[in-house]
């Protein structure tokens, strides 16, 4: 590797350093979605709609 790409390499790295993120939205939206589901594994279709109908009414779950 030539000297001018190994040094834009390193400039490169040195600036894309990432920092600590405070609140990790994907990781808690898949907790959430792992909690659910096996609270519904072994509900019947009527029992999984009036538990999700149940969330909805209380807040839990946001439609949007």
């Amino acid at each position: 590797m030539r000297l001018e790409h190994r040094k834009k390499l390193q400039t490169m790295e040195t600036k894309t350093k990432k920092s600590k993120k405070r609140f990790d939205a994907i990781k808690v939206m898949r907790e959430i979605r792992e909690e659910i589901s096996l609270e519904i594994m072994d509900m019947t279709y009527e029992e999984e709609r009036a538990y999700l109908d149940k969330l909805l009414e209380q807040g839990k779950v946001s439609t949007k």
